[in-house]
């Protein structure tokens, strides 16, 4: 009895020291275990090298200075938001620092390409683009399996024009095969047939880049398309039918209504441009899925570059990101990743591997300079634009921020659960962005007061001893390193002196009940603040 006793109390007193010892370890280096990732995931490309070169050019020609470089943290913190949707945990953080020196931000993303938590953030962030936010005809369509589908093509680094040849002309019951979902999404019961126009008007946005679609009535009134442009994608979609095997192809034809004469007009299927790289072999969704995707075809690569860069910084590199024009110059660096992401094969990781080790990603958010121009810096991207967080990524933030262990796929699936449904509930309430996502808007106050009243704060920052405001309370040495943990934990970064001594002052060596309610307090202090909501 006594000896099972001894045992149960060595077993907590164990867990409780390698708690402690995680939470606040002794060494200036962290000594622990690390990710293993291959040394080619991590090896420079030399297309970073030249992308920097060209931003470097272009800031000398303009007499512009750019500002300093950013420290690893807040590098770290902006790629986690940029790719998992939250910022890093506690936990990972320590870890990170446990690299060695001009290797960890490099290692680290290797690391979190493979993990899954990437791959279900960015194929939601792109099923946006591909079937919007709702719901839609729920006996013909699953956005959660189309989601999930994309998230294992990301995770395995599927070529992305094979991906995109999948959606445009894949056939199946949208439950079995998920890539279908992007056709039975426009589904229309009282027809009972699916909508060629959405079908075209989404995929020249989400595939090419291009809004086409402000041609369907009449001719574009600011760019070369033309009503007929529009029309001759949509016919692509026009023999697509509805049967008891899900999507098919079948001999049908696509017609319009003639506005002149309230006739009924057949349209036949044709390309805006590049007419030389259709080939008129296999069904009509199959003839569009290659053209699009065809390597000479820039406009796939540039979109996907375009839609990249802009989740990973806020903004794209032309704007809108759904709307490059198609005539006149475009950014040279738009042009050298688009060309960079064909010559490797369509390869996502490689694009993102790019961008994040660019020098633009790593620069500071603001410059000390009074005399500087930041809107013309941001103009330039010499400093890194600061953006709003998406909805998504303030409730992500803030569900890790309550927890100092990560929250992926390994987490106890209970914890998983409460983080789906809390995520959603807040995100409702909250405001979603729809598919609209990178449009530039201002806060409102019920976002300001969910974030200061809100239930899934209370729940985040109080309460019992999982919560790691309460965790650190209870584990910290002393007040500062409590302060020090706490804004590693919500902001990515260390206190200034100034802070330091402010709320270490505040916490005053408090026990028990009044301490644990000073650092909830801490806490709802810290996820309050402008920069939680803020990229940077």
């Amino acid at each position: 009895m006594w000896s099972r006793n001894l045992l149960f109390i060595s077993l907590i007193l164990a867990g409780t020291m390698t708690l402690r010892s995680r939470l606040f370890p002794t060494n200036a280096v962290v000594r622990g275990a690390t990710t293993r990732v291959s040394v080619e995931a991590t090896k420079p490309l030399p297309i970073v090298d030249q992308l920097d070169r060209q931003f470097r050019s272009e800031w000398s020609e303009q007499g512009i200075k750019p500002v300093f470089k950013a420290s690893e943290l807040t590098v770290l913190r902006r790629a986690s938001l940029a790719l998992t949707g939250a910022v890093p945990s506690l936990d990972e953080i320590r870890r990170f620092e446990s690299l060695p020196e001009g290797s960890r931000v490099p290692r680290w993303l290797a690391a979190i390409l493979d993990d899954r938590r990437y791959a279900d953030y960015f194929a939601e962030r792109f099923a946006r683009a591909f079937v919007g936010t709702e719901d839609g005809p729920f006996l013909v369509f699953r956005r959660r399996r189309f989601v999930t589908w994309l998230s294992d093509a990301f995770v395995e680094n599927r070529p992305y024009d094979q991906i995109a040849r999948e959606i445009v002309s894949s056939e199946g019951i949208w439950t079995d095969h998920p890539s279908t979902n992007y056709v039975s999404v426009t589904y229309d019961p009282d027809r009972k047939a699916y909508d060629p126009e959405r079908l075209a008007a989404r995929s020249a946005r989400a595939l090419l880049g291009l809004r086409i679609d402000c041609a369907q009535c009449h001719d574009h009134p600011f760019q070369s398309w033309k009503q007929k442009d529009f029309q001759g994608i949509a016919a692509f979609f026009g023999q697509v039918e509805h049967g008891l095997l899900g999507v098919r192809d079948a001999k049908g034809k696509f017609e319009i209504t003639d506005r002149k004469t309230g006739k009924p007009m057949t349209i036949e299927p044709a390309v805006p441009f590049l007419p030389e790289l259709w080939t008129k072999e296999g069904t009509r969704r199959q003839q569009l899925a290659r053209w699009i995707t065809h390597p000479k075809n820039p406009y796939l690569p540039r979109a996907t570059v375009n839609r990249t860069w802009a989740l990973l910084f806020g903004k794209p590199l032309v704007e809108p990101v759904d709307d490059i024009p198609n005539a006149g110059e475009l950014p040279r660096e738009l042009e050298m990743l688009s060309d960079d992401f064909v010559a490797h094969g369509y390869d996502l990781k490689r694009l993102i591997r790019t961008i994040v080790s660019s020098e633009v990603f790593q620069l500071e958010s603001a410059t000390d300079d009074d005399k500087a121009d930041q809107e013309s810096l941001t103009r330039a991207w010499a400093l890194f634009p600061m953006t709003r967080l998406r909805p998504e990524q303030v409730a992500g933030s803030l569900f890790q921020a309550g927890s100092v262990e990560t929250i992926d796929r390994d987490s106890h699936v209970l914890v998983r659960l409460t983080r789906s449904f809390g995520l959603s509930n807040f995100v409702q309430r909250y405001g979603d962005t729809g598919q609209d996502e990178f449009s530039e808007g201002s806060g409102t106050i019920p976002q300001r007061l969910l974030l200061m009243n809100g239930d899934a704060v209370s729940e985040r920052t109080k309460g019992g001893i999982f919560n790691a405001s309460q965790r650190i309370g209870f584990f910290a040495p002393d007040d500062r390193a409590a302060v020090e943990v706490a804004y590693l934990t919500v902001l990515t970064r260390r206190p200034t002196p100034e802070e330091s001594s402010h709320f270490a002052g505040r916490l005053g060596n408090s026990k028990f009940r009044t301490r644990r309610a000073r650092m909830a307090d801490l806490f709802w202090t810290l996820i309050n603040a402008t920069e939680f909501s803020w990229n940077h």
